[in-house]
């Protein structure tokens, strides 16, 4: 069984609007801003005068995953989950295409523009970690607190067996070998059957090459000043848990790390365990005192 997706397909937006309305909080708005590289749709919730919050999500998963995230966040904060340009959701590409990290800052330096934001906390899971960080490292003056959710690239590298068992769906994409994959790494955990037919419907995606770039240098991370946060999934398979908190830790002067006991690469933010963990530890990162 393959997926079709094209922008507008009916099927995936259905998918995609079904989930916003039976697991996001209620009063979840849409905000579309315009930029040089697109038209990007968030997902917002929370008083309009709250601290804003960018939630990005990992690659080929769209802004819904951030629900329990954006329901507890969104009591104080000014929530914003974004689809990825370039990624299924419904955010829609424009002439000048994402190419590069330099376009990869640009883009998000137009998005915190258009919010008429000059700062805000930064939150990725995986692929979005990495840009998250990639974003802090190149204007921390704008990411006043950063979060990374099994950030993937940015402090080791792949296990070798998460690549080798990924490589059949990235090779050629369908519902069989997606869910396939997903039930080796998360350990057969039962998905959502709402979450689960957008993930379905996001298969066949137009395949756009995602920006990818190296892992920050050691220098980079230890001259990185943004209070940062690193929550691992405890079981895993995309790399070795330790081994990032242990890295982050060394190299990061104003980080701290914790592990979700439980909780997959795959499993989290949306899933459990993990869910409730991350949202909790999330917004209590964010309610700290400011470092003097």
């Amino acid at each position: 069984m393959t997926s079709t997706w094209r922008p507008g397909d009916a099927a995936f937006l259905a998918a995609y609007d079904e989930v916003i309305a039976a697991r996001w909080p209620a009063g979840t708005a849409p905000t579309v801003v315009p930029t040089p590289y697109g038209t990007t749709h968030l997902n917002s919730h929370g008083p309009e005068d709250g601290p804003p919050v960018l939630l990005l999500p990992g690659g080929s998963a769209t802004s819904t995953v951030w629900s329990a995230q954006a329901a507890r966040l969104g009591r104080t904060h000014r929530v914003h989950a974004v689809d990825l340009v370039g990624e299924p959701g419904r955010s829609a590409p424009g002439e000048r295409p994402l190419r590069s990290v330099a376009d990869l800052t640009a883009w998000l330096d137009a998005l915190l523009d258009g919010l008429g934001v000059r700062s805000a906390a930064l939150c990725g899971h995986s692929y979005g970690g990495w840009i998250a960080l990639r974003y802090a490292l190149y204007a921390p003056r704008r990411v006043n607190r950063l979060v990374l959710v099994d950030p993937t690239r940015c402090f080791a590298g792949f296990r070798p067996g998460y690549l080798l068992h990924a490589l059949p769906m990235l090779l050629r994409p369908t519902v069989r070998r997606t869910r396939a994959f997903l039930a080796w790494e998360t350990g057969s955990a039962a998905f959502d059957p709402v979450r689960a037919r957008l993930r379905d419907e996001a298969v066949g995606f137009p395949a756009v090459r995602p920006v990818t770039g190296p892992m920050p240098s050691p220098d980079e991370l230890r001259g990185l000043e943004v209070e940062t946060l690193v929550l691992l999934a405890g079981d895993s398979r995309a790399h070795d848990a330790g081994r990032v908190a242990a890295t982050a830790e060394r190299l990061l002067p104003y980080a701290g790390t914790a592990t979700v006991a439980g909780a997959t690469h795959h499993s989290v933010p949306q899933g459990d365990p993990g869910a409730a963990e991350i949202a909790r530890r999330i917004e209590d990162f964010l309610s700290a005192p400011v470092r003097p």
